[in-house]
């Protein structure tokens, strides 16, 4: 009997021995036997304080060629999203061999570098990352990584724990961190990225025409503000709720395009008006010539947009990182993008809520927030 390639099991159990047993036993069922290239355990609430135990569990009866392992505030398996308790989500999968990295923050001068990126990426390579928000300079590793290259994956979020509880802990085998991140490279044509911000465009795109730093100052020739009043005003009562909850602004990914739609932006907060010069400060350095569109974010486009690009994606398996601010508070039913990406892939389904997730718009890899991010896998390698 051959097992299946993408395999992943999950336990909510309190008990921590029964919780890591359960989804073993369920991974080994759907494996038949298999190799496991890679596998990858997320685990939430009490149970990190028992994570040297049950990574040792995975290494020792699985026997993966790689593991990588985070602690998290809330988990993804299969069609199940865990929030707030204690549980354990495994994946395992015959990825066929990956890379694996240790990478560390080094500060130099006012910079920061990340050391332990392989020096060999190919393009069409995807990076997967789990890592510390705190202390690893995810900017600095996105303009490290050659042209090519996607970088997806999460921030771990804090696990809920008693006070004096553990933290942060990221597992690359036999070893585990407290900071910085680890990472696997899968080499071209085995994992491919989707991410959906969950945004919609409203009003008209505009070009950048005065910015100073996160501050744009004219758009289309006009002071922000004046565009920004006059596209609310113009907008539905139910946009204008929208709006109301937190408005965004979407910079063009790929500006040679001459429409721009939904997933076509890289979405950013508008964080708020300057007084003095009637400016937008936005989450993000604005350049004069950029092509902006302001953004609403809502339960329905979020759904219409993961189910858009999951569509698209392979089938046979998927590892998830979902903003810590979705799930059942914001879509108000349990389970939400879990049962769309399980719905759509044939393989196992693992993943973690995240601080900020990230994945590749257009071209450009980039840091998000209120996303989700999906590394999905080929059956045929």
């Amino acid at each position: 009997m051959i097992g299946r390639r993408y395999v992943a099991g999950v336990s909510t159990s309190q008990d921590p021995a029964v919780a890591i047993g359960e989804a073993v036993g369920t991974v080994m069922q759907q494996l038949a036997n298999s190799r496991v290239d890679l596998a990858v355990l997320f685990v939430s609430g009490t149970h990190v304080a028992e994570m040297a135990d049950l990574v040792d569990v995975v290494r020792t009866v699985l026997g993966p060629s790689t593991l990588i392992a985070a602690s998290a505030g809330g988990l993804v398996g299969g069609g199940e999203e865990i929030e707030g308790r204690a549980a354990v989500s495994l994946w395992a999968g015959r990825t066929g061999p990956v890379k694996s990295a240790r990478l560390e923050r080094l500060d130099v001068g006012t910079s920061s570098l990340v050391v332990g990126v392989p020096v060999d990426l190919l393009p069409g390579s995807t990076v997967l990352l789990l890592a510390d928000p705190a202390t690893f300079p995810v900017d600095g590793l996105i303009e490290q990584l050659p042209g090519g290259v996607a970088l997806v994956g999460g921030l771990v979020s804090r696990p809920a724990l008693p006070a004096g509880g553990a933290d942060v802990r990221l597992w690359l085998d036999g070893s585990e961190y407290d900071d910085g991140g680890v990472a696997v490279v899968f080499p071209p044509g085995v994992a491919k990225p989707v991410v959906s911000q969950g945004c919609r465009p409203v009003g008209s795109p505009w070009v950048v025409t005065a910015a100073d730093g996160n501050l744009i100052h004219e758009l289309g020739g006009r002071p922000a503000h004046e565009r920004l009043q006059e596209m609310i005003a113009a907008l539905s009562s139910a946009d204008r709720k929208a709006a109301s909850r937190g408005l965004h602004i979407g910079l063009v990914a790929n500006e040679q395009q001459e429409n721009f739609e939904q997933g076509d932006f890289l979405i950013r907060s508008v964080m708020g008006v300057d007084r003095s010069s009637q400016g937008l400060a936005v989450g993000a350095l604005a350049e004069v010539g950029q092509v902006v569109q302001f953004q609403v974010r809502d339960p329905a486009s979020a759904t219409a947009e993961l189910k858009a690009v999951i569509s698209e994606a392979e089938t046979g398996g998927a590892l998830a990182f979902t903003c810590s601010g979705r799930g059942s508070g914001f879509f108000e039913m349990d389970d939400h993008d879990a049962g769309i990406i399980a719905d759509h892939v044939s393989g196992g389904v693992s993943g973690m809520f995240c601080s900020a997730e990230l994945g590749p718009i257009g071209a450009r890899n980039a840091v998000h927030g209120f996303t989700a991010t999906v590394v999905t896998f080929s059956e045929v390698l």
